[in-house]
């Protein structure tokens, strides 16, 4: 198995209990406005769904990868809806539990880009079904029974519960799957003053880590890429957002150890492509710039990277192309006005992601470019 080659799952192949993925957080019901404006001003929402975890499960199974949810939520209406649309992509939502004394987190928010001046979120998840998930009562089998588990530092601020439940799942042993693991800071959660520390703790017990340069920078004082490797020497594999610049991911090359017999294999090899040479003894840099997007709403796109690289990594793509899928699947979510979007079919993004270097540098992706007017709204080669 070389650094480059597929991921290598547990347990016997069919078996029905073992996914490619198993993503577990809080899911919320979102509320977009129908019409720009203010949310004292707009008449009416569309209904949506949301939450970093199952956005990454609900991609990947779209992209057809198998794919589980764990979760909570409560027993009520929003909670039956988050559960009939995420299990509509294909997703296994046979282990979220229903909580029959805390509601389902809701979210609101207006049109439009995430950072405009004038861009309002209202959140009512506080106490909600999914603050309340712990050990005791998440189902860590299922969680368990997967090639990659990915997590978010979004469910460590949600209670101290969900932070011993985190721990408990990036804690070393035998059989543990592929940890993936997005730092999603979201200071509007955390209380006091431990979101640097816990986050930091967390990131460094992962496989596999994906943080944005900025955010990085707000929780740690870390600037560059190169700065936050050295800050996060354990994981195989750190992956370095830089918004539209694009995105730098370093790799060991070494072979893990993944839940149950085979080897799990993330790291980049020297038959990688892509800017860069590596700086730690074996390991490799790769550095992938952004195609160039015209946003409808800049939301969903670090969980639709977090599910593009992923998708490529378990097919045993090359870094660089693990990257390139990054970017295209974000560009499928910063291209609609939701949270979810449905990603590139997988010959256009293989197509795409095998550019060379110079037609890729060319590529401007648009509203539609996923669908039937593909061609449409998408220039370059």
């Amino acid at each position: 198995m070389t650094a480059n080659g597929p991921l290598c799952g547990p347990g016997v192949p069919g078996d029905p209990d073992v996914v490619e993925i198993a993503a577990l957080g809080e899911s919320l019901v979102t509320f977009v406005p129908s019409a720009p404006g203010g949310l004292a001003e707009v008449p009416s929402f569309e209904r949506g769904i949301g939450g970093a975890e199952s956005n990454v499960a609900c991609a990947l199974a779209a992209a057809g990868h198998s794919a589980r949810w764990i979760g909570r939520v409560g027993a009520d209406g929003f909670g039956a809806h988050l559960v009939d649309a995420i299990g509509a992509y294909g997703v296994d939502v046979a282990s979220v539990a229903r909580d029959p004394e805390r509601p389902t987190g809701i979210y609101f928010r207006t049109a439009g880009d995430r950072f405009g001046e004038d861009h309002e979120v209202a959140y009512y998840r506080a106490g909600s079904a999914a603050s309340a998930m712990t050990v005791d009562n998440v189902d860590l089998a299922a969680a368990r029974a997967c090639r990659v588990l990915h997590l978010s530092g979004i469910t460590a601020a949600l209670s101290e519960g969900c932070r011993d439940l985190l721990r408990e799942l990036t804690a070393p042993r035998a059989g543990r799957p592929l940890l993936s693991f997005d730092v999603n800071h979201r200071p509007g959660l955390w209380r006091g003053s431990d979101g640097p520390r816990v986050l930091l703790e967390l990131a460094r017990r992962a496989d596999l880590v994906f943080v944005g340069d900025d955010e990085a920078h707000r929780l740690w004082g870390l600037r560059g890429a190169h700065a936050v490797r050295q800050a996060l020497p354990e994981p195989a594999v750190v992956v370095v957002k830089r918004g539209a610049e694009g995105a730098t991911a370093f790799g060991t090359g070494t072979g893990l150890r993944g839940a149950g017999a085979g080897t799990v294999a993330l790291g980049s090899g020297s038959s990688d492509r892509g800017s860069g040479s590596g700086g730690r003894g074996a390991e490799a840099v790769v550095s992938v710039p952004a195609p160039v997007v015209e946003v409808v709403a800049a939301v969903g796109a670090g969980d639709a990277f977090a599910a593009g690289f992923l998708s490529a990594a378990l097919r045993g793509l090359p870094m660089r192309d693990r990257l390139r899928h990054g970017h295209l699947a974000a560009a499928a979510a910063l291209t609609v006005p939701g949270d979810l979007a449905v990603p590139p079919a997988r010959h256009r993004a293989d197509r795409l992601a095998a550019l060379d270097d110079g037609a890729w540098g060319t590529l401007r992706l648009g509203p539609g470019w996923t669908g039937a007017d593909a061609r449409a709204a998408e220039e370059g080669p």
